[in-house]
C-alpha cells in the first residue's frame, strides 16, 4: 500500500520484466511462473470470456471454463466477445485468466476496482481458494481487500 505515484504499479512492472530498476537487482524470479491482474484488463476483445480463459489453459474443456465463470457470476455472457462485456465482468474475467495459469506467484494490481461489494466478496473468495497457498503479492488502495484476501503481510511504502 502507498499512496499514488509512489511506484507500485512500477514494482510490479519490474518484478514481470517489463522495466529495468534504475538500481539494484532482482533474483530468484527466473524459476518462478507468473501470472497477473493488471490494472487494465488486457483481454483479446474479439474472444469470448471462455476464449480468454483457454489462452493460458487450452486444454481445459469448454464446459470447466464456464463452470468457472459462472461461479464468479458471468452465466449470462459466455458467448459475448469481451468487447460488450461491462467493465466489472471485464475485470472478473481478467482475474479469473490469471488464476487459471500454470503460475507459482501471482501479481495483482488493483485487481477488485470496480467490482460492487457483493461481486467483490464473491470474487476474492474465488480468488482465495483458487491461489491454494501460493505466494501472491497485491497492490491495492483497499485496507480491507487484503484483510479479505487474508494478507500475511502488509508492506506501506
Amino acid at each position: 500500500m502507498a499512496p499514488s505515484g509512489a511506484g507500485k504499479t512500477t514494482l510490479l512492472r519490474i518484478l514481470m520484466g517489463f522495466e529495468s530498476p534504475d538500481c539494484g537487482t532482482i533474483h530468484g524470479l527466473d524459476e518462478l511462473r507468473l501470472s497477473a491482474v493488471f490494472q487494465e484488463d488486457r483481454l483479446c476483445d474479439n474472444l469470448t470470456p471462455i476464449g480468454n480463459l483457454r489462452l493460458v489453459t487450452p486444454s481445459m474443456a469448454s464446459e470447466d471454463a464456464a463452470k468457472a465463470l459462472c461461479a464468479i457470476g458471468l452465466s449470462d455472457c459466455l458467448t459475448q466477445p469481451a468487447r460488450e462485456l461491462s467493465g466489472g465482468m471485464r475485470r472478473r474475467v481478467a482475474i479469473l485468466r490469471a488464476l487459471l495459469a500454470d503460475y507459482d506467484f501471482l501479481l495483482l494490481d488493483e485487481p477488485f476496482k470496480g467490482l460492487d461489494e457483493k461481486t467483490k466478496a464473491n470474487v476474492i473468495f474465488d480468488t482465495r481458494r483458487r491461489c491454494n497457498k501460493r505466494t501472491v503479492l497485491m497492490v491495492t488502495h483497499d485496507k480491507d481487500e487484503l484483510s479479505a484476501m487474508g494478507a500475511v503481510q502488509t508492506i506501506n511504502l
